[in-house]
């Protein structure tokens, strides 16, 4: 009988969920304000980061887990995002590979 083998711990998913989850924290008000200096801009141009990673809003909808209405509204600006959208859309415009590849892990 065969021994199944051991999944190696993928630290660059591990990294970034740890990261999304002190992120979301945060913007709830539950994080420890002595160990962090975040800054999550009032105003995102939604289209702009979409633009950047060569998506069409279906697909970046698709990508990232967004409603795609609620992703046409962010982008023509008939709706804000929250600190909790805004901190994720931030990190897409920085990394949006790694996003990528922990939402498939």
């Amino acid at each position: 009988m065969k021994k199944k083998a051991k999944k190696k711990p993928n630290h660059l998913y591990e990294g970034i969920k740890q990261g999304l989850e002190e992120a979301i924290a945060f913007a709830r008000g539950e994080g420890d304000l002595s160990q962090y200096r975040v800054h999550i801009p009032e105003e995102l141009d939604v289209k702009a980061i979409r633009r950047t990673t060569g998506l069409t809003q279906q697909d970046f909808a698709m990508r990232y887990g967004f409603n795609l209405g609620r992703l046409r509204d962010l982008e023509q600006k008939r709706t804000h995002p929250d600190s909790v959208v805004r901190a994720y859309l931030l990190v897409i415009r920085k990394n949006p590979k790694a996003v990528s590849d922990a939402l498939r892990a």
